[in-house]
């Protein structure tokens, strides 16, 4: 006899558990480092109107694909159409590629964590400290064990007692941490500059190229096309509104990635003396220039680990996500007892994730394309699988099903307010915009383009 579904206890549990795998280090660091990359305010601007349209849609979708079957990615699609489990096989992947890499760099942030709590800060902030610990074959294992054995014990507990109770404790924590460090980081010598360049859309920067970005970081910030929100679905009442809970999410969600801006761009203003450039892309901002922006403050140390300790919270809630997606997907296909499944996914991503910790050391001459083992796992998740896995969702939903099909679904707990927009959307804008997302991030993967 198979155990029953489990589920979150209402409205809030989802909000909050489905928003804090959104809310990860791409809001913390990629959405910054955009922002500044392409125009500031006006990438904000044109960020929050696709969220509010396009990210919109495409998350109702998978939502409401996971709460209508009752089952994950893989068993979703196939219960919907058999002939089309293959999206749900890829979407399932996904999660498999991303958890132990993202959780190697949950690592680092525990490690710089745990330097600004005891007093090593100004170590932390040193040139080439970074690189030397990350090229180190012990310690970065260590603490990616950490991180990956506090995510494992939490999802072993279960979606009721572990990932909706951490949820409802860690994401209000979150949210006060990350306001508490932007309005000190607003009020710094020489930041202001920072704050109206970020705030103030101007639209002579405006070009094709801010919105692919715009699009593009809407996977990262949203855990879309990655068989999360099916997964969170699945997990979802009946008589919960789908609707209003993805504009919480969305809300929620964007409000995080706009504190995030306005906690990191005024600050590495004020320390580079308005230089743009120093919002360096990837692992550099956060690990390398956020350190010497804090050691340069008055009380930076605390800073400094109150920023690192929201930086954890958003990784750990993200890496739950991918985590519970995972053991879902394997549970509802091989039916295994969930504590064993989710002993194989732990052990798994840590065998993988130790070869991502190596490819910054002993094992660094691995690469393609100049790309490390972390870099080519990321490449081929995030710019090649989750916009192949979106595209094909968007024509499962738009012209195999319908959109009927999901609306129906959504429409359970009353009207569809925005259902004009969502089939319009589905069926015919976003699959051009994901495609044009697939082009252009793998060019700029490729170095044949830069984004």
């Amino acid at each position: 006899m198979s155990e029953k579904r489990s589920q979150f206890t209402g409205k809030i549990g989802f909000v909050l558990a489905a928003a804090g795998s959104a809310v990860g280090l791409g809001n913390i660091w990629r959405f910054p480092y955009l922002a500044a990359k392409y125009g500031g305010g006006i990438f904000l601007l044109v960020y929050i109107i696709l969220a509010v349209t396009f990210g919109f849609a495409l998350m109702c979708a998978e939502i409401a694909i996971g709460r209508k079957t009752g089952q994950s990615a893989i068993g979703a699609f196939k219960a919907l159409d058999k002939r089309f489990s293959f999206i749900g096989v890829l979407a399932s992947v996904v999660p498999m590629i991303i958890l132990p890499y993202y959780s190697v760099i949950g690592g680092w942030v525990t490690k710089y964590f745990a330097d600004f709590t005891f007093g090593y800060a100004g170590l932390a902030a040193q040139d080439g400290y970074f690189e030397t610990f990350i090229a180190k074959p012990f310690e970065p294992i260590v603490w990616f064990s950490v991180f990956i054995g506090l995510t494992a014990l939490i999802v072993l507990f279960g979606v009721e007692k572990g990932i909706e109770k951490v949820s409802k404790i860690m994401m209000p924590i979150l949210v006060v941490l990350t306001l508490f460090v932007a309005i000190y980081a607003m009020f710094m010598p020489g930041a202001m500059d920072g704050v109206i360049y970020y705030l103030k859309p101007d639209f002579s920067k405006f070009s094709a190229t801010t919105v692919l970005a715009a699009m593009g970081q809407l996977f990262y910030s949203m855990s879309l096309a990655m068989g999360i929100m099916i997964t969170y679905g699945s997990y979802m009442k009946k008589d919960v509104s789908l609707e209003g809970s993805v504009r919480n999410i969305e809300i929620f969600d964007t409000c995080i990635a706009f504190l995030a801006g306005l906690m990191i761009i005024p600050s590495v203003f004020a320390f580079s003396g308005g230089d743009e450039a120093a919002l360096g892309k990837g692992p550099g901002l956060m690990f390398i220039t956020l350190p010497k922006v804090f050691d340069s403050m008055p009380g930076g140390s605390i800073i400094g680990a109150v920023f690192f300790l929201l930086v954890f919270f958003a990784a750990l809630t993200s890496s739950i996500s991918l985590m519970e997606t995972v053991v879902s997907i394997i549970t509802d296909k091989t039916k295994l007892n969930r504590k064993v499944t989710c002993l194989l996914v732990f052990l798994g991503s840590v065998l993988l994730g130790i070869c991502s910790s190596l490819g910054f050391g002993v094992w660094s001459n691995v690469s393609l394309f100049n790309m490390t083992i972390l870099d080519m796992s990321d490449f081929l998740s995030n710019s090649v699988l989750m916009p192949v896995v979106a595209l094909l969702t968007c024509i499962f939903v738009g012209f195999i099903i319908k959109p009927k099909a999901l609306s129906d679904e959504i429409e359970i707990t009353g009207k569809f307010k925005a259902k004009k927009m969502f089939n319009v959307i589905i069926k015919y804008i976003a699959p051009v915009c994901i495609i044009l997302i697939l082009i252009s991030s793998v060019l700029d993967a490729l170095g044949i383009m830069k984004i």
